[in-house]
């Protein structure tokens, strides 16, 4: 009875904090933004232009603080129970798990840091016959398949080691640099086997790093003979499994190397065209019911991550609604003042826990885990476990054969996948590893046609792929979670200079204003979609990140004009002190120029 009654336990708990203090003091700025634009109001026929202007700008800031406390008012985190989920799924019965890693430039993103990501996951605590990891070139990079080449030669060793003496951190580079992680053992064995473990990890960053000075990093002859005739934005389809996984004793996942068919006058899609290529092969090849995305830069801080997304994607209610489980973004490199906020300590503690409490908080990129159908364009609730074999089943609708290869391209392969995965069928994934068919879908004239990039897989039409996406889940009725167990799921870099935050900025801030001005308009979403309304006004706010600068510069520029002309936009008594601190300090300075 008390194991029926463990069993029947939910795997998840939302947990609402309380933030009283916060709540009052975001109240009563609101209170004084609607008094000041009462005074405007009452004495409109007073005012001069430099009111007027003052009294949008102060509309912008009150509409964007409503936004801002709606998404803040009711923060939530959940707490996961690894020991329920242990009791009611073994290790034989976890579900599959293909993970994504992106790269896109090997100067920019240095293979040495893509291979300590890969290395991190291979080396997760996860039946190793259950995960494949596919790696995604952009930049058809020979260096970076060496090095990936030569990572799976050190992961034979390193995933031993990190699962024998139970290491946290599983990232070499990370786990090396500190020395107090070699004297948290006091085996004789394990300081042997550290010793050892750091000099072949040597061993490889030499190797690497010696390739990377070289025009050509290696010989291109056998596996490396297909790079010879190459170039980052003119190439056929490469696609190379690094490592086969070969059953339940072996203690490696499958590597798979991916970089997709790229010409000069073909539209590439940026990240969300190559998410969708890895979506397509891997759903060929392994066909997990469940995917996990990374930037090349994130590493698994947590070896038991991927189960503490599943206590919430399995869970009785999160399977029928929960669509992702997003980890937060943390950074292993913050500097003692980040003066340019790269660290991004603010945003998830309070507007990311603010979006947990309501529909759910919103695809940041990277460190997700995806339900494959919901990629697959299936809307909640999940009713597919009846339908026919050879049907698809999408937005409640049956489709014929015919259309669902309209939907998902002329693979046959892949729609049979693809309609396995929509009708719950989970057993025998693990296919061969079709490299001709996989390239195939991996091709530039593939998604023609086709409702990719639409209906299905990551959307196109924004640089902010990742919200766009998310926003579209949202849309269908779809919540997601928050997954923030303790120690933190994943560690990654942050740009270390203003030239590279700005260009960060920039694509953030065009790409969400893109999706405001489209027809994904969160507003659209909750006129004719499921998009419950606190959920689009917290889209309204992240998606107008861009538009805040226009009324807070003009704003700053009012006091300046005010003095040019002699006006004012604040009351008449304030104005008058400020009008005349302002010639103080002007025929001051006159005056000390003149000496």
């Amino acid at each position: 009875m008390v194991m029926e009654n463990k069993t029947s336990l939910p795997l998840y708990e939302k947990i609402w904090v309380k933030h009283t203090f916060s709540r009052v003091m975001d109240s009563f700025t609101l209170l004084l933004l609607f008094l000041l634009l009462a005074y405007r109001v009452s004495s409109y026929n007073n005012h001069n232009f430099s009111c007027f202007v003052a009294f949008l700008c102060e509309s912008w800031f009150t509409i964007t603080w409503i936004t801002t406390m709606s998404t803040k008012w009711t923060p939530a985190h959940t707490k996961t129970f690894l020991d329920r989920l242990l009791l009611r799924v073994s290790d034989s019965e976890l579900p599959a798990l293909d993970m994504f890693v992106t790269t896109a430039d090997p100067v920019l993103e240095p293979p040495i840091i893509t291979v300590n990501t890969v290395l991190s996951l291979l080396a997760l605590d996860y039946p190793a016959n259950k995960l494949a990891c596919y790696v995604s070139d952009d930049g058809c990079s020979t260096l970076t398949f060496y090095a990936l080449v030569e990572a799976a030669k050190f992961a034979e060793i390193w995933v031993p080691f990190c699962k024998k003496y139970n290491v946290q951190c599983r990232a070499p580079f990370r786990y090396f640099c500190d020395e107090a992680m070699a004297n948290n053992n006091d085996l004789p064995q394990f300081k042997h086997d550290w010793l050892k473990m750091k000099e072949e990890y040597e061993q490889l960053s030499s190797k690497i790093e010696n390739a990377a000075q070289k025009s050509i990093p290696c010989q291109l002859m056998g596996e490396f003979a297909v790079f010879s005739q190459t170039q980052a934005r003119n190439h056929p389809t490469i696609i190379r499994v690094i490592r086969e996984n070969k059953g339940i004793s072996d203690v490696m996942p499958h590597i798979i190397y991916i970089s997709r068919e790229k010409r000069p006058k073909q539209p590439h899609h940026h990240k969300a065209g190559a998410m969708n290529v890895l979506t397509r092969v891997s759903g060929l090849m392994t066909n997990a019911p469940f995917m996990l995305n990374l930037d090349c830069d994130m590493y698994v801080n947590n070896s038991k991550i991927v189960l503490h997304a599943l206590c919430i994607l399995l869970d009785s209610k999160g399977e029928k609604e929960v669509a992702f489980a997003q980890c937060p973004q943390r950074f292993y490199d913050a500097v003692k003042d980040d003066a340019y906020g790269n660290q991004l300590v603010a945003l998830p503690m309070y507007i990311g826990s603010g979006f947990a409490g309501l529909q759910g908080i919103i695809y940041a990129g990277t460190n997700c885990f995806h339900r494959r159908k919901v990629m697959y364009g299936l809307s909640p609730p999940n009713e597919i476990q009846n339908a026919k074999k050879g049907q698809g089943f999408t937005n409640g609708t049956f489709l014929s054969e015919k259309e669902t290869m309209q939907k998902f391209g002329t693979s046959k392969g892949f729609v049979e996948s693809a309609t396995h995965i929509l009708e719950g069928i989970t057993s025998d994934l693990h296919k061969s590893l079709d490299l001709e068919a996989a390239s195939k879908v991996a091709s530039c004239d593939y998604e023609y046609n086709t409702a990719w990039g639409k209906q299905v897989g990551w959307l196109y039409g924004s640089t902010s792929e990742d919200v766009l996406t998310g926003l579209k889940f949202h849309t269908k009725g779809w919540r997601s979670e928050l997954c923030s167990p303790d120690p933190i799921a994943f560690m990654g870099c942050s740009p270390q200079d203003n030239l590279g935050q700005m260009a960060q900025h920039k694509r953030w801030s065009t790409g969400l204003l893109d999706i405001f001005l489209s027809k994904h308009c969160p507003i659209f979403g909750t006129l004719f979609g499921k998009l419950q309304f606190r959920e689009c006004l917290s889209y309204i706010w992240i998606t107008n990140w861009a538009l805040r600068s226009i009324p807070e510069i003009c704003y700053a520029l009012l006091p300046a004009y005010c003095i040019i002309t002699n006006s004012s936009f604040l009351p008449n008594k304030v104005s008058i002190i400020q009008i005349t601190y302002y010639k103080n300090c002007c025929l001051s300075s006159k005056h000390l120029i003149c000496m």
